[in-house]
């Protein structure tokens, strides 16, 4: 299993590729791909960080997210939940819809790496209280 941090820097590289690689993708599937690994990345942030504060937080789903504002603060649960829905509605296709937009995805990438670090995720980051 990737780190957080890994993810989001594959989905770096998928919304912004080094220049002279052979692109075979379209960007709005590029776009989607990389939506998936953010949320990979934020899902496993989340349980890091439950894993540190009350380890049987990690079992319990999506009300994780819900009492997250108890434990990191009103700011950052708010954070999660709207970065974590718009990835979400991000990664499924639908034939009706267009594909997210990179730049879209690349102002959730910038999210997820500031909740990455509110989360206390990296090697760098003291943890949470």
């Amino acid at each position: 299993m990737s780190s957080p941090e890994a993810l989001v820097a594959a989905a770096g590289r998928l919304l912004l590729p080094e220049p002279g690689t052979a692109q075979t993708l379209s960007p709005g599937l590029r776009a989607r791909a990389a939506a998936v690994l953010l949320r990979m990345a934020l899902d496993q942030a989340l349980d890091s960080y439950w894993l540190r504060v009350t380890p049987s937080m990690t079992w319990i789903g999506k009300h994780r997210m819900l009492c997250l504002e108890w434990y990191a603060g009103s700011d950052t649960a708010r954070r999660c939940r709207t970065t974590w829905s718009a990835l979400s509605a991000a990664c499924h296709y639908r034939t009706y819809e267009l594909p997210p937009a990179p730049a879209e995805i690349r102002i959730r990438l910038l999210e997820v790496n500031g909740l990455l670090k509110a989360l206390g995720i990296g090697p760098d980051q003291a943890p949470a209280p």
